[in-house]
């Protein structure tokens, strides 16, 4: 990096999740054991975050997390104090408004075509939940929605960073969110094969055999460093860089040996100004199946080397949720920085001899001094997503 370019704090964070709701219980979640089966965010009450019940009702769960997330995220960042015009959101997802699809479908069938709700389109379509929380909060900047699949989280914020750093915006509310587990859509993913057949997450593990779906979202609140030292306020930590590739290979598959991983890898440390050997750990995207994690560690090892820092996947223990999985990742580095310890992977217990070594995290969770920290996503359709952040 040069002295020129801008700076991106992290000043506050916001999450819904499958371990809780708030920083806090997602934390104590991340450092649990799993239980089997899909991991849905049970205690989620939309009406703790609207100011209605018919708004609610017009809002599809997905963003409904988003604007939870974005609450909490703001009401810990405080006043930004800066122009709305220079206050973007950046929330992608994977899936969008899939349950209001379903039910809309079905009321189509049962109840006939003028049954049909007139929210249905703004409520499915993927860009409702930058949407709403650009309308609730009055943030009249860029207003985008990144939909790339399971990198949506991780592009949305380095597309977010980007805004801060080429000095479009001030501030940016940048995360994703998801809430796909809807009868069709667990029955795509389970009749693709790609769902754990015991669903008990088993990232690197020789005995994976797919990931375990999961919903949730979450929402960082990216400020212009000096903008937020010079207001006092508190910061988690800093995205340093963003690298996205493409693996121009398959639609579900990973390209062979990684090469768009490695690619994406080498892109997001050029971006840092960073070396290989700078980086203190890796949250990988780790889902537990079978072609995934081959070709992640396979890309890790070509990037830096066997064991190389040390590797988690929390996926292990939140489950895979989809367009949701790379901010919710994010948050789970930020936290892993504040309590200066690195989760381990829940659910891996045979190490397999066809994967590269790797330095994973096992058991309990690790001490670290905090250090800049890799954090990928790859998502079908081959969609590359890597962070660099740092404490």
């Amino acid at each position: 990096m040069t002295d020129q370019r801008r700076r991106v704090a992290v000043t506050g964070l916001g999450v819904v999740g499958p371990g809780g709701i708030g920083r806090d219980a997602v934390w104590k979640g991340i450092l649990a054991d799993q239980s089997p089966g899909f991991r849905e965010v049970d205690d989620f009450d939309p009406s703790d975050w609207f100011d209605n019940p018919k708004e609610a009702r017009r809002t599809d769960r997905f963003a409904q997390f988003a604007l939870a997330a974005a609450a909490m995220a703001l009401d810990e960042a405080g006043d930004i104090g800066a122009d709305p015009a220079r206050l973007g959101v950046h929330i992608g997802t994977g899936v969008g408004g899939l349950r209001t699809l379903e039910d809309q479908i079905v009321t189509f069938h049962e109840k006939g075509p003028r049954r049909v709700s007139p929210f249905l389109v703004p409520m499915m379509m993927s860009n409702a939940a930058a949407a709403a929380v650009s309308m609730k909060h009055g943030w009249a900047g860029p207003c985008e929605a990144t939909v790339t699949a399971c990198a949506s989280g991780t592009h949305s914020i380095g597309n977010g960073a980007r805004l801060i750093i080429d000095g479009r915006c001030d501030a940016v509310m940048a995360g994703s969110s998801e809430a796909a587990l809807t009868p069709v859509g667990i029955q795509g993913f389970r009749n693709m094969t790609a769902l754990s057949s015991d669903g008990i997450s088993r990232p690197f593990d020789r005995d994976r055999d797919g990931f375990v779906m999961a919903e949730g979202g979450a929402v960082l609140v990216l400020e212009e460093f000096e903008h937020a030292r010079a207001r006092g306020a508190s910061i988690y930590g800093e995205i340093l860089g963003a690298g996205s590739t493409a693996d121009d290979h398959h639609i579900t598959a990973p390209s062979p040996g990684g090469a768009g991983a490695v690619r994406c890898i080498e892109l997001a440390l050029a971006d840092a100004g960073l070396t290989p050997g700078d980086i203190a750990h890796v949250n990988a995207h780790g889902t537990g199946t079978l072609l995934n994690d081959a070709a992640e560690s396979e890309a890790l090892s070509k990037v830096f080397g066997s064991p190389g820092p040390p590797v988690t996947s929390t996926k292990g223990v939140h489950g895979h949720a989809l367009g949701a999985a790379g901010s919710l990742e994010a948050v789970a580095v930020l936290l892993s920085m504040q309590h200066e310890l690195i989760p381990p992977t829940r659910g891996h217990t045979h190490a397999d001899p066809d994967l590269a070594a790797l330095d994973l995290v096992l058991g309990e969770p690790r001490p670290w001094t905090p250090g800049p920290v890799l954090s990928n996503s790859f998502g079908f359709g081959g969609h590359n997503g890597c962070l660099v952040l740092g404490p």
